[in-house]
């Protein structure tokens, strides 16, 4: 049994408040090798009780089997034939679903006996997901462990519909086993961490469970620097020069740029340095990473990167409103990171920000310029001038301190009309990056990432958008498929057969592509172009060894 380790010394955990309790595990049965190895995980991690639950749906079954009675073969037609069949089911319904439940609590049971954890058992009756969240309704437990995917998965299934259904409409913390062997602390923790609530609370989670296995703590904090770029340069093909006056379009862009480059950048930074604060508070050190790119595909990359156990977040994020159920980096994450998740409910508010709501007093002019901010970024705006205020010792904020920290935050004020004017204006290509680009497949695909890539030239002050800045958003990528679906080709591989004249392209990259398949390779990479074409040319031009 393993010890509650608080962060707060002396300071009982409440319900919605982190770090979560794991007193009272409730773990979602089925006898899958997922839901089987949640169980394994709930009992590394419990100082109290687990209670096994396992739904099954008599009345369905018996529902089901009256209305097929009529389509059954004609030898059951018969009455009396027809009155055994309906007792056979009957008693399969009433005993059988019965002793099939009883069966997965036992194996769980024993599982349970073996760590010496006490155990009990819920076997309701009805569809699985709805007695699920009744259970979790009670509020009788601390945390739900389920499986990704029950025994009616299938090849490429990433989530299993009752683990879809309870986790969006679930009330309390839910863990997802999402790989059949994985182990948490196999890998290191990872936290999503966005500044609201619930990701100091899953950060405190995660401190939690790596306390209690050994595990390390990475919180990697992503931003999308390129999506405002993007979306403004679609708006400019609908504007015309009358509407694009009155909305102020290339100053309304210009700002857009400085903020979400700088200004948003510096947010995020400040959320994971208030991170470590508290990781260190709780004695625990932290890797922190601030990352750009769509937040859940930069995380997912991060993930896999750092080959991580478990993933931590938050159910829902700084931009939701109280009618959303879950967040869509949240969804995105837990459908596509082959690790565990913690999606976390509980929240935490730093000390640092408490004290600082609480001390700090806006003048009415403050509170006017900051309510003038873009909606969508106010709430990030209004969280930087009150750290900078308490970084500074200020404990009121005038219009000129908030001017002073949206200067720092937006270098350039605004910047000129020649600065507008060129922020707006598409960059040239190099021609191999071109190609790249040219690559993929999909119109819609193609269009998002070269803004993306002339976005990531920008920041890089170039005038031309190179290989590099194409590079990092390839795997967003839909690519043709190379003659054969057995063979991948890397994306500077496919730029660098772009510029083979186009009559011979199709040769070579036959040629390629079979020069791959003899050596027992699925992808085609520089090195293997590069013995390829060694190779042609040792076959055209043979060195006379007589």
């Amino acid at each position: 049994m393993v010890v509650n380790l608080a962060i707060d010394e002396g300071v009982e955990n409440a319900a919605g408040t982190a770090p979560v309790a794991l007193t009272r595990i409730l773990v979602a049965l089925d006898q899958s090798d997922y839901a089987n190895n949640a169980m394994r995980q709930a009992v590394r991690l419990t100082d109290g009780t687990i209670t096994g639950i396992h739904a099954y749906a008599a009345k369905l079954h018996d529902r089901r089997f009256k209305q097929m009675e009529g389509g059954l073969p004609e030898r059951y037609q018969r009455e009396s034939e027809m009155e055994h069949q309906r007792e056979v089911h009957e008693d399969l319904i009433g005993m059988g679903l019965g002793l099939i439940s009883d069966s997965y609590h036992n194996a769980a049971a024993e599982v349970a006996k073996a760590a010496d954890v006490p155990f009990q058992r819920l076997s309701p009756e009805g569809k699985n997901y709805s007695c699920l969240l009744e259970a979790m309704n009670k509020a009788e437990h601390d945390v739900l462990f389920i499986g990704a995917l029950g025994l009616g998965a299938v090849a490429g299934s990433t989530i299993g519909t009752v683990c879809e259904r309870v986790v969006r409409r679930a009330n309390m913390d839910v863990f997802v086993a999402k790989d059949r062997r994985l182990a948490i602390g196999d890998g290191p923790i990872v936290v999503g961490m966005d500044g609201s609530p619930k990701s100091f609370g899953a950060l405190l989670t995660a401190i939690d469970l790596a306390k209690r296995l050994g595990a390390k703590v990475h919180v990697v904090a992503a931003y999308d620097p390129f999506y405002h770029y993007v979306a403004f340069n679609k708006i400019s093909t609908v504007l015309d020069e009358e509407a694009g006056k009155v909305f102020r379009f290339k100053e309304q862009e210009q700002l857009h740029e400085e903020l979400i480059d700088d200004g948003i950048a510096k947010i995020y930074q400040a959320h994971l340095n208030v991170a470590e604060t508290v990781a260190k508070d709780a004695g625990v050190d932290v890797v922190c990473e601030l990352v750009a790119g769509k937040p859940y595909q930069a995380i997912k990359k991060y993930v896999e990167k750092h080959n991580a156990s478990l993933l931590v977040i938050g159910k829902t994020g700084v931009h939701a409103d109280e009618h959303l159920d879950i967040g869509g980096n949240t969804e995105n994450l837990l459908r596509m990171v082959s690790c565990h998740v913690w999606i976390g409910q509980v929240e935490h508010f730093p000390p640092s920000d408490v004290v600082a709501e609480e001390t700090i007093m806006w003048s009415d002019e403050a509170s006017e310029m900051i309510n003038r901010a873009p909606e969508f970024v106010r709430g990030i705006a209004r969280t930087g001038v009150i750290r900078q205020a308490q970084k500074e010792g200020h404990t009121f904020i005038t219009t000129r301190f908030v001017q002073d920290v949206m200067s720092k935050m937006m270098p350039g004020g605004g910047g000129s009309k020649d600065a507008v004017q060129q922020s707006f204006e598409r960059l040239e290509w190099a021609v191999d990056a071109r190609a790249m680009l040219d690559g993929i497949a999909d119109e819609a695909v193609r269009e998002n990432i070269g803004l993306r890539a002339e976005k990531s030239a920008r920041r890089d002050a170039s005038q031309i958008v190179q290989c590099v800045h194409v590079e990092p958003f390839m795997a967003e990528a839909a690519l043709e498929p190379a003659v054969r679906d057995d063979i991948t080709w890397r994306a500077a591989s496919l730029a660098r057969l772009q510029r083979v004249p186009e009559a011979f392209r199709g040769q070579v990259k036959t040629a390629i592509e079979s020069f791959a398949r003899d050596r027992g390779l699925s992808v085609v990479d520089s090195t293997i172009e590069d013995e390829a074409f060694a190779a042609s040319r040792m076959s055209m031009c043979p060195v006379d060894n007589e």
